[in-house]
């Protein structure tokens, strides 16, 4: 992993490190181990990275290096520099040629056969068998003729290493390589002997590490020799190994397990045993078994009668059931311990795996039956409660995890799903003789696994929908309760995964509990059969919240009738029917309060009246001691159900908790714990006939009230409403619940065989006790895990990090709890728990009573005043000292567990770690007793209790400030100086870790150095528990130092790692005890945890830190090759946190390759922290990733995808990968999506029998069943192919369909680029690849998974509606879709099949409608089936019947037919709004328009009554008459409400399209007159005024309002919905349909305000749409209106203009969003957009709205509003950023405007001085841009110039002829006129001014002062260049202006004055002759007369000239234009050829 460059640490050369050795030792001793460490990493490293030439090269040079290494005596090489060693002599021998092969393992053997004794001896010898074991794996098969020899020499020393436990280990994992090297070719004699050693050592061993090793052994020499494949051997093996796996350790569990699976999947064979004698034998009866006989019973392994003689050993074969009977028969035996069977189910596991996929699949029924009946249902299990429970939880994790989730894949699922009800559940009850009836524990084992499966499957459950259902009903009704409540569970799994199954099981349920209740009485087993109905109909109604479409008010209204019924009538019934009849009304009440608050509000008092009578006041003492036991029974059990429902009823419905309901239910509470008090002593009774159920007596009925009691306590105090808390704390909680968890004598004496065991001291610790009560210990603590309390934010400390992950680990850590949690402990978790972890099933009922006083303790305790802590805390302290406690020590633990935990969950809470009121835990005295009791706790033997201890130290100090931390700091750091006591040591240590962590880097910071330098020293202890926790606390303390701990990570990374050096922090550490604990608690793992934090702490820094950072990466390096899942996961995360801080620093393709292997890896955690890396890569830059790592990346993430469908990281990863390269790798994509419809999915084959060999040396204990597909797949790309082999069966439902979403994501993305890029180059992509896409959606949309098909008909959505109009590229006169239009009617047939659903018939609705409305076809005929699909939706829909059905699909609940009802209107009203623009459609959807239009209107008046009304019967006092619809309204309001959501805009738009093309019937329905028969006649043209609004308008206006409106969060429209609502809304509010409403004062203001905010805060098109309807407004107001024909007298006036105004501030508030100038000059005047295209269009658009509205102004305020436009014009003009594009847009419109306003304007008036001011401000404005002081000036002159023309010429009359300014502008304009720039536009507008069509005082003065200035400017034409063009356009306008005159005396006037200045301009300018002539001519032409008469006034020289000019002129004409033609001179000689 690290960087190429970094140069090994030892001055060697990067070529070949050579070892130091006078270096070495010159160091100091500390150093040396360092020097040593970095030196065989670098070597190690450097021979991985050579060739196969290089390892050749290189081998005697390294091989030297090595023995020298071996050869110190110090210092002697420690565990990683052997690893380190093994791993360069591996790689020169297996890359390299073996010349020095032999005389490396001689020179080995050498060093181990030698004699030497000393501490360096052993050393020496230890490194080198590691080192030998090493060499034979990699290249054994060159050295078998050496094997006999070298295996010898290893187990030789065996005997003699006694003492060094490290030592015999290693001896034995290199004898086990050294058979693994050289196979079958071993010596026979050899293998026996060691065969034999291992077994006798496995054994009768005391380490666990060689235990272990010995284990490893002997399943290498069952793997690879042929020689034990025998029974006899067989049977050895088993005896050895059943005696092993009874171990405390794990580790060795693992390992024996995976030895016996070795040997059984090695001989696993289909076919039937045949014997084959290995020698002559008498032929043993052990196999004579038939292979199909599997439900036999008796146990196959049968024990030889005599010690058969070793040579008649027959071969060994298995069918899959005695390979299952071998394990079951151990198992089963009464004296396998519980460890025992742990370790059988890691065996089962390790098996079943080993055997692969294929064989599971197809064996799966008889695997199924043999953990059904040989296990679950065999006696000696079923005797024992914890036995049972226990077999059932791992018969689960086998069955439901490893081969329901990991192995099988969806077809084998559904076979195995197949099984389970058609050949189990049928057979219940029993219907066929020959098919016997399963037994109970069958029943349950089956139903539990079929759950799983179900929930796995989802809707591919469907296939066997039907069967399924009727199964379960039928097992519902079992006698057995377990059974009842797992029957529960598993049909509410099956209606999660089949929704459309919800309503006909909860009618058979509904039906059945009815039938059997009326049964009672009889003799039938009905009370029992009424429960288990009623169970599960109350979890099947559980789920209608989870999947609102298919649930049924009408149900549940009949459901709750028939509870309060049963509860009123069961007083009338004897005892025991009355409580069943009780039991079943309440079981009901509780399913029906997950409806949640909207349903139970209704019916809320009537509920507190129920349980108000349920839970009455006790009466007196007496009276109760006179009831007999059966009665109290009946009471207890009429209580219990009651609070159940109460528990429900708080859990989902915290809502309704008013203040009133919280004191009513703590009165009821508080009148059931009086009630516990008053039950006699004595609660057990042996008469039957006195027990309410036979199998509990009135202590089990007291334990469950006193579990409800308190868990609605706690429930209730944790959500006590405000001011509630007085209420509830005046009780006597607390004494009430610490006597429920650390009472010494208030617990269950325990089971007889539990006491007997507990005085023999048969058990080590509480945890061990396994009695499923543990002497009353709580079940929150499971190890190091504690569980979260109620509320608790996840601060992660819910796992350790120690607690390992995986099925495996699971079934582990079912060991470190006394307790077995199972269903039927409490069946209201059906509803309550939302988790379905097999490890999260609910405690038995006596521990939940602790573990629910815990948590209200927790909770209430911090609320107390101090004194009432104190003496609680007292009271506690006391009950720890009770004499009875002498006695029973292990209730005293289980009592310091319980306390421990109390004060923990307490500070929790007081530290504001819950949700919870957090109190106070401040009193001095509080403080001290707690301290105390902590203090004896923390010092425990027991590490969970110290844990817990260190934790609530930590937080105790958070809570009592600084003072307390300060003497708790001290007097820990004390006592770990004057307690050397191990377990004590390291109490403290984790106590200083947690209190640091809690306080934090700030105020922990005074004590760091002190907290540090303890750690430290404890650190380097010898004594594993001390050293492990040591560093566990360092690790915390970096993590929550922060910054302030970067001054010692030097000093930490230097002593971390020496001690990840040194072999006393190792499992291979020469001392026995701490080799043992090492083994569970591995150090390496808490150093590699301690590095991460470093690292976190460095940070960045790391990039600068050279020689830490060598250090790390060193390290991580090391910790990759570990063994350890932990040290692995440690090293994963830090190489993340390195690829962090320091990417430079590490070889990317490296670290993709190394999270490659991880994500394969068997660990589940190891293989999320792969992905996990990987996600956090590909956040960056994913190709980048993808091409780092080996090919086949992206195939692995799908795969893990596969097995685990819901991994949301890999989900992300894809969906990152989407937005990064969708739109630039669109085929690809499409390509990827369409792979994963048909990819098929990957298969591990079973195990080989022969392994390949693993890459690292180190051998991987945890899983080396998998090691051998594991290695399979991490060999490169190429040859995955060889050892994975794919089956048919594609990838889950689950994955295609997020397939499915990629591919709608893509299409999403296409889309919105194609709205603002015209041509996308991603959709060109999808155009090209269009038959794709096609394809994969037709595909997706004939799926047999619903949720596949709705995906498939949304992307055919998508892709009409990306591609509806395209032509086809080949042949335009079609569209590109046309071709496909088949597909897609095909594509939609399922979707109204039976087997649909709602959801998937409403969006087929939808493409229906899409394909119609994109004109694919346009003709109605040919639209065939699609079309006749809407008819006759639109047809069932219209009638208000019960059953609408759409195609085959029936049957469906109120809410579902609204859904669809309300697609298919949304479809014909996108048809309507479609018809706008298609034409076509205005057939197909003219014979319906008329019924539809009412129904849209209807449709949005309920979805306005949903949306307003508030919500009906606040709080149940609302009468129950109404129609149920009504009733429960609130109930479905937010379901419908987002069907009405999805589609109310869609009808709006519609109806407003109408209101477009001014349809009658449209006014006829929104005046609510729907009588169709009488149509009015024709229209009239005219806009309909009229003064009230039509019927429908407030409910068409107060949706859209309340839409714009809305809180953000809330139902508040979309972005791209505003637009939408906007444009509808514009529509809407026309005065045909509004009438006079919209200006009532209260609507005006509010929309207007409502206006202004979209206009502040949304996009440009949004306020065009404004700008628009403010425009309407204005011209639709009635005043404007009224200005037309009444006189302005009016006393609404006032109103008028204010409104008037509010609708042009709008315009003008969008203006000053757009010019940059026109905000105030303080804000710095900036605009808020850029002035793009779409910025300009809107622009215009409200500039010319503006002027629009100054047309209808009352003549009052016109004024004001003139003189606003006009500054506006103005600045815009003067603006420099809108001269290039604003301005020319904007000056049409200023010429409107002037030219209105010259119409009033008389000279003097108020409109005249405005137009004066803006003549002053526009001469500015031109002043200023003459002095070019800003980019745009030039235009700015241009463009000032043409706007003073237009002003001049358009409202000429409002001036005087003798205006000062217009002599101003005159002389500017002539300035402009000799200016080379704007000359062009200036004769322009000289132009303009002189040819003004009518000519009043005004504009002849401005003619009368331009005109000399022109003639002068032609006559004496200045030598600026480029003024020709305007002198020949001055010249032309000259000439046309004499024809303009009236008379002929003014034109001959003009002549006389204009000729002769022509000819001066001729004689001037040579080129300007023909155009002269032309002139001339033209006047001629025009006015004989005036002509002739001019000619006579010239002088001679002028008329010489003038001829001269003609003749040039006419004859060079022609001469010119071919000449113009050459030289590419512009336009004049054109002009002058337009001329003539």
């Amino acid at each position: 992993m690290t960087a190429p460059d970094q140069q090994p640490s030892n001055g060697a050369t990067a070529s070949s490190p050579e070892l130091d050795i006078q270096k070495l030792h010159a160091l100091p001793s500390e150093q040396q181990d360092l020097y040593l460490l970095t030196f065989t990493a670098d070597l190690a490293r450097h021979v991985a990275s050579l060739d196969a030439d290089g390892a050749t090269g290189h081998q005697f040079y390294v091989k030297k290096q090595l023995f020298k290494i071996i050869g110190l005596a110090s210092p002697a090489p420690t565990r990683v520099i052997r690893n380190n060693m093994g791993r360069a002599f591996a790689g020169i021998f297996e890359k390299g040629d073996r010349k020095l092969l032999f005389e490396t393992i001689n020179e080995l053997v050498g060093i181990l056969n030698a004699t030497g004794k000393s501490d360096k001896d052993i050393r020496a010898k230890h490194a080198a068998a590691h080192c030998l074991g090493a060499v034979f794996e990699a290249a054994g098969d060159s050295a078998i003729g050496l094997s006999p020899l070298a295996a010898t020499s290893l187990i030789r020393l065996v005997k003699s290493a006694q003492n060094y436990t490290g030592l015999r280990a290693t001896l034995l994992k290199a004898v086990g390589k050294v058979f693994k090297g050289i196979g079958p070719s071993a010596d026979e004699a050899v293998a026996r002997d060691v065969n034999k050693q291992c077994r006798t050592i496995c054994a009768n061993d005391k380490s666990t590490l060689v235990q272990t090793a010995a284990c490893v052994c002997l399943e290498q020499l069952v793997r690879y020799t042929p020689y034990f494949d025998n029974s006899t051997d067989f049977d050895k093996l088993l005896n050895a190994v059943w005696k092993t796996i009874d171990s405390a350790s794990s580790t060795v569990r693992h390992g024996a397990a995976s030895c016996v699976s070795a040997a059984l999947v090695k001989n696993y064979s289909e076919i039937a045993p045949i014997e084959i004698p290995l020698a002559r034998s008498k032929t043993m009866k052990k196999k004579g078994k038939r292979a199909n006989d599997v439900d036999g019973d008796e146990d196959v392994m049968e024990r030889p009668g005599s010690p058969a003689p070793k040579k008649s050993a027959t071969r060994l074969s298995f069918t899959i059931s005695t390979l299952l009977k071998t394990l079951s028969a151990h198992y089963c035996r009464p004296t396998t311990g519980i460890r025992a069977r742990a370790g059988l189910a890691i065996c089962y596991m390790k098996t079943l795996r080993a055997l692969g996929e294929n064989v599971v699949e197809a064996k799966y029924p008889d695997i199924a039956r043999h953990f059904f009946t040989d296990l679950l249902s065999n006696p000696s299990i079923i005797n024992n409660r914890y036995r049972t429970l226990s077999t059932r939880k791992y018969v689960a994790i086998i069955l439901e995890t490893v081969v329901g989730r990991e192995m099988l894949g969806e077809s084998g699922q559904l076979h195995a799903a197949k099984f389970l009800v058609n050949e189990i559940l049928r057979d219940y009850p029993q219907a066929l003789k020959e098919r016997p009836e399963p037994s109970k524990q069958t029943l349950i084992g089956s139903l539990s696994t079929l759950s799983a499966l179900l929930q796995s499957l989802g809707s591919a459950a469907n296939t066997m929908a039907d069967a399924t259902r009727d199964g379960l009903l039928q097992v519902l009704q079992h006698p057995s309760y377990t059974v009842q409540v797992y029957a529960s569970a598993c049909l509410r799994s099956f209606v999660l995964a089949c929704p459309l199954q919800l309503l006909p099981s909860v009618t058979i349920c509904m039906n059945s509990v009815n039938r059997e209740l009326a049964l009672l009485g009889g003799a039938r087993q009905s009370p029992r059969r009424c429960v288990g109905l009623a169970n599960g109909l109350s979890a099947v109604l559980s789920t209608s919240t989870a999947q609102p479409l298919h649930g049924s008010v009408d149900v549940n209204s009949r459901v709750l009738s028939q509870a309060t019924s049963l509860l009123k009538s069961s007083s009338n019934s004897d005892l025991r029917i009355s409580s069943t009849q009780i039991q079943v009304a309440w079981i009901l009440i509780g399913g029906l309060m997950t409806l949640g608050p909207n349903f139970v509000k209704i019916h809320l008092s009537q509920l507190l009246l129920l349980w108000k009578n349920a839970l009455p006041k006790p009466l007196n003492k007496d009276n109760m001691v006179q009831r007999n036991v059966l009665e109290l029974s009946f009471l207890a059990h009429v209580r219990e159900c009651a609070l159940g429902s109460i528990l429900t009823f708080l859990e989902f419905n915290s809502r309704l908790l008013t203040l009133d309901v919280t004191k009513r239910l703590a009165a009821m509470l508080q009148n059931t714990t009086m009630f516990l008090n008053t039950l006699p002593n004595k609660k057990t009774t042996d008469d039957v006939s006195q027990r309410l159920s036979p199998a509990l007596q009135l202590y089990d009925f007291d334990m469950m009230v006193r579990r409800r009691v308190l868990q609605c306590y706690t429930k209730l105090v944790e959500l006590s409403p405000a001011g509630s808390s007085e209420v509830l704390l005046q009780t006597n909680l607390l004494p009430f619940a610490v006597s429920s968890f650390a009472d010494p004598d208030n617990f269950t004496p325990s089971s007889l065989s539990t006491s007997i065991a507990s005085s023999a001291g048969t058990f080590d610790s509480i945890w061990d006790v396994a009695d499923n009560y543990g002497f009353g210990v709580t079940g929150l603590v499971k190890g190091f895990d504690i569980q979260p309390l109620p509320g608790e934010q996840d601060t992660g400390t819910r796992h350790h990090w120690v607690t390992r992950h995986g099925p495996d680990a699971t079934v582990d850590r079912t060991l470190v709890s006394p307790i077995c949690g199972a269903r039927e402990h409490d069946s209201i978790s059906l509803y309550l728990g939302q988790s379905n972890d097999i490890a999260e099933l609910p405690d038995p009922p006596a521990t939940q009573v602790v573990n629910s006083a815990l948590q209200l303790f927790a909770i209430c305790l911090p609320l107390q005043t101090a004194k009432i802590q104190e003496s609680i805390l007292e009271q506690m302290t006391s009950f720890l000292s009770a004499s009875s406690l002498q006695r029973d020590t292990n209730r005293r633990s289980a009592m310091m567990v319980n306390v421990a935990f109390a004060l923990l969950a307490a500070l929790k809470v007081a530290v504001k770690e819950t949700k919870s009121n957090p109190g106070s835990l401040k009193g001095a005295a509080v403080e001290k007793v707690m301290q105390e009791l902590l203090h004896v706790f923390i010092i425990l033997p027991d590490p969970y209790v110290r844990n817990i201890a260190a934790e609530a130290l930590g937080r105790l100090c958070n809570s009592s400030g600084n003072a307390v931390t300060g003497v708790e700091v001290n007097y820990l750091v004390d006592r770990i100086v004057a307690n050397r006591e191990p377990n004590a040591r390291s109490g403290y240590a984790i106590a200083l870790a947690c209190i640091h962590s809690q306080l934090g880097g700030m105020a922990a910071g005074f004590h760091l150095k002190n907290i540090l330098g303890i750690l430290m020293s404890l650190s380097n202890d010898p004594h594993p528990v001390v050293h492990f926790w040591a560093l566990e606390s360092l690790s915390r303390v970096a993590d929550s130092a922060g910054l302030t701990f970067s001054g010692y990570v030097t000093s930490t990374l230097g002593m971390l790692a020496q001690l990840y050096a040194a072999d006393t922090h190792n499992d291979e550490s020469a001392s026995l005890a701490s080799s043992n604990i090492e083994v569970d608690l591995p150090s390496p793992a808490v150093i590699a945890r301690c590095i991460g934090s470093t690292i976190n702490v460095l940070g960045p820094d790391l990039q600068d830190m050279a020689k830490a950072r060598d250090m790390i990466m060193t390290l991580i390096g090391l910790f990759n090759m570990e063994a350890d899942d932990l040290v692995v996961i440690e090293s994963l995360r830090c190489q993340e946190h390195v690829s962090l801080y320091a990417p430079g620093h590490m070889v990317f393709s490296d670290y993709v390759k190394h999270l490659q292997r991880a994500v394969e890896s068997s660990s589940a955690q190891i293989s999320d922290m792969g992905v996990d890396g990987l996600h956090n890569l590909m956040r960056r830059n994913t190709d980048e990733t993808m091409r780092s790592g080996d090919p086949g990346l992206e195939d692995q993430l799908w795969h893990v995808l596969d097995r685990l469908p819901e991994h949301e990281v890999v989900r992300n990863i894809f969906r990152n990968w989407l937005q990064q390269t969708g739109l630039s790798d669109t085929a690809s994509w499409v390509q990827r999506c369409q792979t994963i419809l048909t990819k098929p999915k990957r298969v591990p084959e079973a195990e080989e029998k022969v392994e390949v060999k693993p890459k690292s040396g180190a051998l991987d204990i945890q899983d080396d069943e998998v090691a051998g597909f594991a290695n399979a797949s991490n060999a490169a790309g190429g040859d995955t192919g060889a050892s994975l082999q794919t089956s048919q069966e594609l990838l889950k439902w689950q994955v295609r369909t997020f397939g499915m979403d990629c591919l709608s994501d893509l299409l999403a993305m296409a889309n919105k680029e194609a709205a603002f890029r015209e041509d996308s180059p991603a959709v060109l992509a999808l155009q090209q690849r269009i038959a794709d896409v096609v394809r994969i959606a037709f595909s997706a949309s004939t799926a047999g998974v619903v949720q596949l098909r709705i995906r498939g008909l949304k992307i055919i959505d998508q892709v009409l509606k990306l591609f509806g109009k395209t032509p086809d590229p080949d042949f335009p006169e079609v569209t590109l879709l046309e071709q496909y239009q088949a597909q897609i009617g095909s594509a939609l047939t399922p979707a109204f099949a039976a087997d649909s659903s709602p959801e998937l018939a409403a969006e087929a609705v939808n493409v229906c409608a899409t394909f119609i409305a994109t004109g694919i076809v346009t003709d109605v005929d040919r639209m065939g089936r699609i079309l006749k699909l809407l008819v006759s939706a639109l047809e069932n829909f219209s009638s208000d019947s019960e059953t609408a059905a759409i195609g085959d699909l029936r049957g469906l609940s109120s809410n579902a037919q609204v859904m669809v009802k309300m697609s298919v209107f949304s479809a014909w009203a996108e048809l309507q709004i479609a018809s706008a623009e298609q034409t076509y459609l205005v057939d197909v959807l003219k014979p319906h328009i008329a019924r539809l239009t009412p129904l849209w209107l209807s449709s949005l008046r309920e979805y306005a009554r949903l949306r307003f009304e508030p919500d009906i019967s606040s709080m149940g006092s609302a009468s129950m008459s109404g129609s149920l619809d009504t009733i429960y309204a609130a109930l479905n309001r937010e379901t419908l409400l987002k069907f009405y959501q999805e589609s109310w805009l869609n009808l709006v738009d519609a109806i407003s399209s109408l209101i477009d093309e001014d349809s009658d019937f449209v006014f006829d329905a929104l005046d609510g007159k729907t009588d169709l028969s009488a149509h009015s006649g024709g229209k009239a043209d005219n806009i309909n005024y009229r003064d009230e609004p039509v019927a429908f308008f407030f409910v068409l206006f107060g949706l859209a309002f309340e839409a714009l409106a809305g809180r953000p969060g809330d139902l508040q429209a979309s972005k791209e919905q505003i637009l939408e609502i906007l444009q509808a809304l514009k529509k809407i509010l026309r005065p045909s349909v509004s009438g006079h409403a919209i200006y009532q004062e209260v609507v005006f203001s509010e929309t207007m305000d409502m206006l202004d905010r979209l206009v502040l805060t949304e996009g440009l098109n949004v306020q065009t749409v404004i700008v628009q309807i403010a425009r309407n407004l204005c011209l639709g107001h009635p005043s404007a209106r009224r200005d037309q024909n009444t006189s302005p007298g009016d006393e609404n006036l006032s109103e008028d203009i204010d409104q008037l105004f509010e609708l042009t501030k709008i315009m003008v508030l969008v203006l000053t969003g757009l010019v940059p100038n026109l905000n105030d000059a303080k804000i710095g005047g900036a605009a808020r957009y850029e002035l793009n295209e779409e910025a300009v269009s809107l622009l215009k658009t409200a500039l010319s709205a503006l002027v629009d509205a100054s047309q209808v102004f009352p003549a009052i305020i016109k004024t004001d509003l003139h003189a606003c436009i006009l500054h506006i014009f103005a600045t815009i003009l003067g603006t420099g950023p809108c001269q290039a594009t604003v301005v020319p847009q904007a000056l049409p419109i200023f010429k409107r405007f002037v030219t209105s306003l010259s119409l009033q304007s008389r000279t003097g008036s108020e409109s005249s001085t405005q137009l004066r001011a803006t003549l002053t401000k526009f001469l500015a404005i031109l002043k200023h841009a003459q002095g070019r002081e800003f980019d745009a000036a030039l235009a700015c002159e241009k463009n000032t110039i043409l706007a003073t023309t237009i002003l001049l010429s358009s409202a000429a009359g409002a001036f005087e002829p003798s205006d000062p300014l217009i002599k101003r502008f005159v002389d500017d304009l002539f300035d402009c006129l000799g200016s080379r720039m704007t000359s062009k536009v200036a004769a322009g507008c000289c132009r303009s001014l002189l040819l003004l069509p009518n000519k009043g005082p005004v504009e002849t003065a401005i003619a009368a002062q331009i005109l000399p200035q022109i003639l002068s400017f032609l006559a004496n034409p200045s030598d600026i260049e480029g003024l020709e063009e305007s002198r020949t356009t001055l010249a032309q306008t000259v000439s046309a202006l004499i024809s303009t005159l009236p008379n002929p005396e003014q034109r001959q006037l003009a002549g006389k004055i204009i000729i002769p200045a022509l000819l001066a301009r001729a004689s001037n300018e040579s080129t300007a002759v023909a155009d002269t002539a032309a002139r001339l001519l033209e006047f001629a032409g025009k006015d004989q007369e005036a002509f002739r008469a001019v000619v006579t006034g010239l002088n001679s020289e002028q008329r010489t000239w003038m001829e001269r000019v003609l003749k040039e002129g006419g004859v060079g004409r022609q001469r010119r234009v071919e000449s113009s033609e050459e030289s590419d001179e512009p336009s004049i000689a054109l002009k002058m050829d337009f001329g003539s």
